[in-house]
């Protein structure tokens, strides 16, 4: 049995450290209620890009500087603030940040050990629509899980949830906790999140964030955003168990630590029913091939140049 916590919070908009400081008291707060495994929504730090859904492609100068100056290294100094964090609550802390490096921007999900540590990064297969124009994409060499004491913890971002291919590459790697970090606030979603626990035969936990308008610094809100009833992102945070059955959520437009405790046997008992890449899998008909070497566009022979 373990105690899990989905965190509907709000970022403190485009602003890394406030945001950090945040990150790390609700960690505090979810650990006090005997979490050993916290998760945070899609680019949480420093707040995920809606402007790219409401502005024309590239007349979002000011938000992208913005962007840009308070996005995260990793590793780097936030991470490590909040793998303090982590260290201290002795939890698994598992946050969507917006990654920097060199010039491109990554929609990243990484996840934090009991000890602070770094254990895996996953960028974003393929930024949706608009988030093309300020994220890059990631490859398959960070396509992972985390093996933890109480199961295997893993999953992808948003709507990379609707590429069965990918669920299909976490499905076989045993995935016990599904984690569904998303800006998908529509009640759809949940739908979404159930068919995942059915199919994958595993605990599944989505959580976005909660933001509005009057969250937007008012230096870049303009006639852009409105205050407190325009939403961005109600929430619709959910913990499924694996038949489909929802066992916590959704909470939907208001900030809250969402709690429920997992007993991971009962992943194991669906799957004798339903394995979908195990004994329901058919690989003399289907096979997915998962290449997981790291891409990049400079390969140097050798040592690279000083």
């Amino acid at each position: 049995m373990v105690t899990v916590a989905a965190v509907q919070a709000t970022p403190v908009f485009l602003d890394r450290e406030a945001t950090a400081d945040k990150v790390c008291a609700l960690v505090k707060e979810a650990a006090g209620q005997g979490a050993e495994l916290i998760v945070f929504p899609e680019s949480f730090i420093p707040a995920y890009p809606d402007w790219v859904w409401r502005t024309p492609a590239w007349s979002d100068t000011e938000f992208v500087k913005r962007f840009y100056a308070n996005a995260v290294a990793v590793p780097g100094a936030t991470l490590e603030r909040i793998g303090e964090a982590a260290a201290e609550a002795s939890a698994y802390v598992v946050i969507g940040v917006t990654e920097i490096d060199g010039g491109t921007l990554y929609n990243t999900l990484v996840y934090l050990g009991p000890d602070g540590r770094l254990l895996q990064r996953h960028r974003k297969l393929m930024p949706t629509g608009g988030e093309r124009t300020v994220w890059g994409m990631g490859d398959g060499s960070e396509l992972g899980v985390v093996s933890t004491p109480f199961g295997v913890v893993g999953g992808l971002l948003c709507w990379e949830n609707y590429m069965p291919l990918a669920r299909a590459a976490i499905y076989a790697q045993h995935c016990d906790i599904y984690l569904a970090p998303t800006w998908d606030n529509s009640d759809t979603w949940v739908a979404t999140l159930r068919h995942i626990a059915k199919e994958g035969r595993q605990f599944v936990i989505g959580v976005a964030p909660l933001l509005r308008g009057s969250d937007v610094p008012e230096d870049l809100r303009g006639t852009l955003y409105g205050l407190e009833d325009d939403w961005m992102s109600r929430g619709h945070t959910t913990i499924v168990a694996p038949g489909g059955e929802v066992i916590a959520g959704p909470v939907i437009e208001r900030e809250e630590i969402v709690y429920a405790d997992l007993d991971l046997a009962a992943a194991q008992e669906q799957r004798r029913m339903f394995d979908p890449v195990g004994h329901y899998a058919r690989p003399d008909v289907f096979t997915l091939h998962v290449d997981t070497r790291p891409k990049s566009s400079v390969v140097f022979d050798g040592e690279a140049p000083t």
